[in-house]
Order: C-alpha cells, then sequence, then structure tokens
C-alpha cells in the first residue's frame, strides 16, 4: 500500500456547519457511552464532504476532540482507508478510475490515458483551472460494467474512451450526467437483455397477498372490481382517530413512515388491504420496486391490525431498534 501523507497546505482550523455539527451529535448518540469513538468514519466523511471533497489535518484533531479520541488514532483511519483524500481536489469532479483486473481487461488504461490528457499526468494532481483530479483505485464492485469510475458517491460504468471524454466535456459545462451504465443496459443486467428470471411477478409483489402464493390476477380472486374499489379508498386525506405507528413494520423507518403519512396511508390495515394495483402504485411513487413484498409488510401488517406483535415490533416498542424512532430507513 502506498505511502498516504497530510498536504503540505493545511487550513488554520476546521469546525463543523451548524447544520453538520446536530447531525454529528446525532450519529454519536446512536452509540453507546464510552464507545463514541465507533463514529468515527461517519464523521470524516462528513468533514470531507463539507471541506470541497478532502480531509485536512485540523478536522481530524476537530473530530479527535468530539470523539474523546487521541489525534494519532483518527490520523491512522484517515490515512488507511483510501475514501478520504488527504490533498485538495478538482472542484468540479475527483475521478476515480478502477484498475482492477475486470476493468484492466476491458480498457481501464485507456480511461487513465485519457485522464492524463485532459487532467493531469500523474494522479492527485489538480488540472489547471483546479476543477478535476484523478486517481487510479481498486475494486469498485461494478466489475459487470466495467470498466468504470466513480465520481465523489457516484459511479459511471460502461465507459469506452470516447464516452468518458464526452463524460468529462459535460462536467466542464456544467451539465447533469446520469450515473450508472453509460450505455443501453438496466443496472447490472446482460448487456444484450435479461434472458433468465423474466417473469415480472416474479419480483413486482404479485406473487404474495397475505401470506398466500397468487399465480396471476385472474388466479386471485381478491383482485377485480373489488380492487377497484380498494385503490380508490386505500389512501386517506388523514387519519382515522391516532395514527398507527408503521415503524413498528420491518423495513419502515421514520422518513418512509413520513412518505406514506404524506400519500394518505396512516393504518396498519390499509397496508394489510394492499391490492397487487396498490403495490405497484405505491411501488411507483415511493420508487422502491419490489419491497413491499419482499419485506413482508402486507404479513405483518395483517397481525399489527388485529392486534397482536410481530416479533420485530416488540422490539420497537422496548426500544431495542433505534432505527426504527429516530433517524430514517437504510
Amino acid at each position: 500500500m502506498a505511502v498516504r501523507r497530510l498536504h503540505q497546505e493545511q487550513p488554520e482550523s476546521f469546525e463543523f456547519s451548524p447544520e453538520n455539527l446536530d447531525w454529528a451529535r446525532l450519529q454519536i448518540a446512536k452509540y453507546p457511552e464510552g464507545r463514541e469513538a465507533s463514529a468515527v468514519i461517519l464523521l470524516l466523511w462528513r468533514a470531507q464532504e463539507q471541506h470541497a471533497g478532502w480531509l485536512p489535518e485540523p478536522a481530524m484533531r476537530y473530530i479527535a476532540d468530539m470523539l474523546g479520541m487521541a489525534y494519532i488514532r483518527v490520523l491512522e483511519v484517515a490515512t488507511f482507508y483510501t475514501m478520504f483524500q488527504l490533498s485538495p481536489v478538482g472542484k468540479k469532479a475527483h475521478i476515480q478510475v478502477c484498475g482492477t483486473t475486470p476493468c484492466q481487461l476491458r480498457g481501464a488504461e485507456d480511461l487513465i490515458e485519457v485522464c492524463k490528457k485532459r487532467i493531469s499526468n500523474h494522479p492527485h494532481s489538480l488540472s489547471a483551472n483546479g476543477d478535476f483530479s484523478w486517481e487510479e483505485v481498486e475494486c469498485l464492485g461494478a466489475c459487470v460494467n466495467a470498466p468504470m469510475i466513480q465520481i465523489f458517491k457516484d459511479t459511471y460504468e460502461d465507459l469506452g474512451p470516447a464516452a468518458f471524454e464526452d463524460l468529462i466535456t459535460d462536467l466542464e459545462a456544467g451539465r447533469q450526467i446520469n450515473p450508472g451504465p453509460q450505455i443501453d443496459r438496466v443496472y447490472a443486467m446482460p448487456a444484450g437483455g435479461t434472458t433468465s428470471l423474466t417473469d415480472p411477478s416474479l419480483y413486482d409483489g404479485s406473487m404474495v397477498k397475505h401470506g398466500l402464493p397468487v399465480k396471476s390476477d385472474t388466479d386471485n380472486p381478491a383482485i377485480g372490481s373489488k380492487e377497484a374499489d380498494t385503490e380508490a379508498n386505500i389512501f386517506l386525506s388523514g387519519p382515522r382517530g391516532k395514527p398507527d405507528d408503521l415503524k413498528k413494520i420491518s423495513g419502515v423507518g421514520k422518513v418512509l413512515e413520513t412518505k406514506l403519512n404524506n400519500l394518505g396511508i396512516y393504518h396498519y390495515q390499509q397496508i394489510a388491504d394492499f391490492t397487487k394495483q396498490d403495490i405497484d402504485k405505491i411501488d411507483g411513487l415511493l420508487r422502491f420496486k419490489g419491497r413491499i413484498a419482499r419485506e413482508s409488510w402486507l404479513e405483518q401488517a395483517v397481525i399489527l391490525a388485529s392486534g397482536n406483535q410481530t416479533e420485530f415490533s416488540s422490539r420497537v416498542a422496548n426500544h431495542k431498534v433505534p432505527s426504527s424512532s429516530n433517524e430514517g430507513d437504510k
């Protein structure tokens, strides 16, 4: 592993913005007393995001003081993990080119040549205008879509030299670029289209209805004229009395509960009565296709609507699931 040293020019001080400070205190509070150091990576990452994409030494000392850690311990973390940039990066993009075997075999070296031509001959060096920097990194985890790059939190895959140059040109011009595959491919599906598991009912939730297998719409007595009435009435203008605690359903956190409430979903019985059309509609509105079936919302809601508890809801009631009462969904 290459030696990672701090940049020779450092700011005099660092402190979190008020918003980031509130966020940092919330993260620290998630850990037991005496284990606050467990939040170090989270806080270092947020400090890097705040400080123009790189992590200065004063930020490490600042976070060490927040967590009651020795400075050297935080320095060890920051210099070990290559996710932390120890010198200034491009204002518009710091490009990480995957150089591991699958990407090498499919043209990573050509992407590196583009970086040398368009940005700088050397990694971790700024372009002439300071807008770009680059480096070669190890596996970024999308081998089937090789070759690929990562810019901050997003990955851009299936890149050839020409497409990569176009992407840099768009970044220079401030145009929006879409992450993911840069060819006609959906995520990590085969480039020529799917060849197996092509039946939509395998993943769209239609095979599940209150825990019972459903072969198709025509085989499901719950789907018909009654379903159309249910779909029209499933979304309420407000709760009927006191709203249920939807966070007692495994897979629903505070953020998702708020989104469901905003759609007009307040009660376990509403979820228990979801039809295929309801599921498809909510999948589309909340953009998490298949999650309702995958996490068995309907089965859990049936139990909760009857006044009984699931194993998960019991843990929520006993405050043993902090994410269900504090901060959103994973």
